[in-house]
């Protein structure tokens, strides 16, 4: 009994070191040390290794390769969590929830490998970008809500951490909704049924994805509040 639960724990857990290092993989560093010749992202501007900050202290090409390369980390770290299921699947004979969930923890561990990357003395970015490519790999349907939601926001405000802290906070409730309401209703009573328990665990660990993007927001939060969090505008050219 206690060896076939380890079994199925161990691939979730390589699953989690592996997105973890690979998430420890942070482009905002890398690429800003590359750019300027070894100048660093964390005593720039808001001091976040993150693609906002890029933008702002070493501009948009920089900024294009961190976003596109910390979305592409977590898809990868997602994607490599299924072929790490398989491995052991060939073995265990596990069910298709199971490799669902683990896709969830590879990419949460992906996320926390971005904040607090072991190759950079554990001070990374918000891990914002990471969670949308998590997001986008795990449903489309729940990607495209979050991104309308953060763009309409966005569009509103002008402020790239007001909308990320409102797709942040709705993540697991609408990973619920989108779950229950798509998949797990009009499969009850078929031979495709998943049960409520999968549902749930998912769901969780979006939310806990969500709360920890908001955590490390801490300091953004204190900005917004007083009005102080700087907004993203479009340079006026000089006539």
């Amino acid at each position: 009994m206690i060896h076939d639960i380890l079994l199925a724990v161990f691939p979730a857990f390589i699953s989690a070191v592996v997105a973890y290092l690979l998430g420890s993989i942070n482009t905002a560093i890398i690429v800003t040390k590359i750019v300027t010749k070894g100048g660093n992202i964390k005593e720039m501007g808001s001091g976040n290794a993150g693609f906002t900050n890029v933008l702002r202290c070493v501009g948009k090409v920089p900024a294009i390769v961190t976003i596109i390369c910390d979305f592409l980390k977590a898809v990868v770290a997602v994607l490599l969590s299924v072929l790490i299921f398989y491995l052991f699947d060939l073995v265990m004979g596990l069910n298709d929830s199971y490799i669902t969930v683990i896709m969830y923890i590879a990419g949460y561990f992906c996320i926390l490998g971005h904040m607090f990357p072991a190759y950079f003395h554990f001070k990374g970015g918000k891990g914002v970008v990471a969670a949308i490519g998590m997001i986008c790999v795990l449903d489309w349907r729940t990607f495209l809500i979050v991104l309308g939601l953060f763009l309409i926001i966005f569009s509103i405000t002008k402020i790239i951490s007001v909308g990320s802290l409102l797709g942040a906070l709705l993540y697991g409730p609408i990973t619920f909704a989108v779950t229950y309401f798509f998949d797990y209703k009009p499969a009850i009573g078929t031979t495709n049924e998943i049960s409520f328990a999968y549902v749930m665990v998912i769901s969780c660990i979006a939310l806990l994805a969500g709360l920890t993007v908001i955590v490390k927001h801490h300091e953004n939060i204190n900005r917004i509040f007083h009005g102080e969090e700087k907004k993203i505008t479009a340079k006026k050219k000089e006539n």
